[in-house]
């Protein structure tokens, strides 16, 4: 039978603009809500577990109404969903939801993003499916497996128009708008579709089941090739995000190439060729079990990250490539689909729950590495008839080296990571340890890879700063120099090991902010500077933009920001509403603080322009690294309206920041990474 243009056109596009929608509406709400808990990592994981999970149930919904409802209840039910998820835009966050510190962060987030996002998410999740079914029930003899393609490229397009077109273009509230603008109109177009249902225009009966159901063996493959990319992508996007930046930017960039595959996968000519994509699976999963090995100074960022993203975008091909090669009669489509989601879920959870909670460090990019070897070996050995027995001996043979050699270079990775340390503990915020240099006399808090505090351990020398705080860096000039005028009040952002305390006399009050629970037990447990110090001290939990938001001002003679995780930039504490929360809490010639180290950005145009808009000088003081001594390098931004203070001789070294040509200042719903890229 001829299909109708027209009618292809409409469903294509609907499924398409949903697409776009769903996909779009990932790193928006994302970046909404990243201010609220800390700026970590983790709450794209904890997304993207989210996403997944509404996903599977969209699915489900789809494969019930198709199966269980007759054309004129499918048509009811889903134009109900859809006028009803109206009522929920445009989409926004409920200041109800802001966390005060000590609750579960991953509950929170889950429960914030089900009611602000929930619903419109859930119709966009069932789309694709329903559609897809109800376009291979009027045009039968129509395989509609290529409307999952342009599914994933609608998708794959919005992934990367929002870092390029949108992120740094529109500030977050009109991106909300715009989105929600486009919703309505995907609303009126499926909702056109589904009152052609209801009116009995489906001129074709619904696909008999022309095909035997499928094995559940068959169900337990397709679960697990889809299981087995989402595992590589959560946790390779945790992996790159902790150590570089929370940002949209980054967070697309697996997803995007995982969407790809799939576009390229289920394409009608099929671009998945064995003979090509196993070698390089072979070769990719070696280069991901290897990377991490080395240290983030190793290779230059921008070629480890374009092997790992390589590697990556292999395995992907190759899962879904399988999965294209098993996909069923368009009469079991939406179980097909289904298992689909089924195994990108279980993925997500795994890394998004289980993972941090259970594990003590980051083990789940090396299962996955693992596992999707296994089972792609399964899928290919499964369907491939070997001429000649020895050959398929020769290949199982080949298999169990590989498996076997790609487990020891990751649990050899995990032994040598762990080894000597006296302790290794990991929650939503990651992965913390604590080493002892019993041959130097120190001990060191790692996070990640990163050093987030040292101490001397010898008698005479626990009271001394080191790393980044010592007197030749700014935070340290900058509390020597004010220490001068009498008795401190100090305001930190980002514990540590508590280092900065070591300033501390008599009479002096430090205020503490961290959001990890971890960080602060392990200060106290581990290192002494906190009860050693003379002075007063206070720590609060809980994400420091937040606290100083409910908090009356706090007078700080000293306020300094080092929230930083490993090289990843917390952006909400960096944008013009945070800097004016910092000067509300200092006094009239405070001085504040911010510590901009950073290997992959430069943060100086702003701190600048944050400083003009305020009207205060801003000073830069480097400080070079002194290993011996513990002495790390270090770049501050000190600003204050204090004229005096910069005059002192201590800041006779400090370097003026040039005026920053055509740098949009950041502020909370504008922010844009690509522009402080190095």
């Amino acid at each position: 039978m001829k299909i109708d243009l027209r009618l292809a056109v409409h469903y294509g596009l609907t499924i398409f603009l949903s697409a776009f929608l769903l996909f779009q509406v990932q790193p928006l709400i994302g970046k909404m809500i990243l201010p609220w808990f800390g700026g970590s990592a983790a709450v794209w994981t904890t997304c993207m577990l989210f996403f997944q999970m509404v996903l599977l149930l969209g699915y489900f919904y789809s494969h019930w109404v198709v199966r269980h409802l007759k054309p004129s209840r499918q048509s009811l039910v889903h134009g109900s969903l859809l006028l009803a998820s109206l009522l929920l835009v445009p989409i926004g966050l409920s200041l109800d939801w802001k966390p005060s510190g000590a609750e579960n962060p991953t509950l929170r987030i889950l429960g914030l993003l089900t009611v602000s996002i929930g619903l419109p998410y859930f119709v966009l999740s069932t789309t694709g499916p329903l559609l897809q079914a109800w376009f291979a029930r009027e045009r039968s003899g129509v395989v509609p497996y290529r409307l999952f393609a342009l599914s994933n490229f609608g998708s794959m397009l919005a992934l990367l128009a929002y870092p390029v077109a949108v992120e740094p273009v529109f500030p977050t509230l009109w991106q909300s708008y715009l989105w929600s603008g486009l919703y309505a109109c995907f609303v009126l177009a499926c909702a056109l579709l589904a009152w052609r249902g209801r009116k009995g225009e489906l001129i074709a009966p619904a696909l008999p089941d022309v095909a035997p159901a499928p094995r559940w063996q068959d169900k337990l493959l397709w679960a697990a090739l889809a299981a087995c990319p989402s595992i590589l992508m959560v946790a390779d996007t945790s992996f790159l995000t902790t150590n570089i930046a929370p940002i949209p930017m980054i967070w697309v960039a697996p997803l995007a190439l995982y969407l790809l595959s799939f576009i390229l996968s289920f394409e009608s000519q099929g671009w998945y060729r064995r003979k090509v994509f196993l070698p390089l699976l072979v070769a990719g999963l070696a280069a991901l079990a290897y990377l991490p090995t080395l240290s983030l100074d190793a290779l230059p960022i921008y070629l480890a990250m374009g092997i790992n993203l390589t590697a990556f975008f292999a395995a992907c091909m190759v899962c879904h490539g399988e999965l294209a090669r098993l996909q069923p009669h368009p009469s079991q489509l939406t179980g097909y689909y289904l298992m689909l989601a089924v195994g990108g879920a279980a993925g997500g959870f795994f890394v998004g729950v289980v993972a941090p909670y259970w594990f003590n460090s980051h083990y789940e990019l090396s299962i996955g590495i693992v596992l999707t070897g296994l089972v792609a070996a399964i899928a290919v050995m499964r369907r491939h008839a070997f001429s000649r027995p020895f050959l398929r001996r020769a290949s199982l043979a080949f298999t169990a080296f590989a498996l076997l050699a790609l487990t020891w270079v990751r649990v050899a990775d995990h032994q040598e990571e762990t080894g000597g340390a006296e302790v290794t503990r990991r929650n939503f915020y990651g992965t913390l340890q604590v080493f002892n240099n019993t041959g130097r006399e120190y001990r060191t808090m790692l996070h990640g890879q990163i050093t987030h505090g040292r101490q001397n351990t010898a008698a005479g020398k626990l009271d001394l700063p080191t790393t980044y705080y010592t007197p030749e860096g700014g935070a340290g000039k900058a509390m020597q120099i004010k220490a001068a005028q009498g008795p401190l009040r100090v305001g930190v952002i980002g514990l540590g090991v508590g280092t900065l305390v070591s300033y501390g006399r008599k009479d002096d009050y430090f205020r503490l902010y961290e959001i990890d629970p971890l960080v602060i037990d392990i200060a106290h447990r581990h290192f002494s500077y906190l009860a050693r110090t003379a002075a007063a001290t206070e720590i609060v939990l809980g994400d420091a933009r937040l606290q100083l938001e409910r908090e009356p001002a706090q007078g700080f003679d000293v306020l300094v920001v080092d929230a930083f995780s490993g090289d990843s930039v917390p952006i909400h504490l960096l944008t013009r509403e945070a800097f004016a929360q910092y000067f509300r809490h200092l006094k009239p010639d405070g001085v504040l603080a911010v510590h901009i180290t950073n290997r992959f950005l430069d943060l100086r145009p702003v701190v600048r322009t944050a400083a003009d808009h305020f009207g205060r000088q801003v000073r830069l003081v480097d400080a070079e690294g002194i290993p011996e001594k513990l002495v790390l390098r270090s770049r501050w931004a000190l600003m204050s309206r204090d004229a005096a203070f910069f005059r002192h001789p201590a800041l006779g070294m400090a370097t003026e920041l040039g005026i920053p040509d055509g740098f949009r200042p950041w502020k909370d719903d504008y922010s844009s990474i690509v522009s402080v890229m190095q």
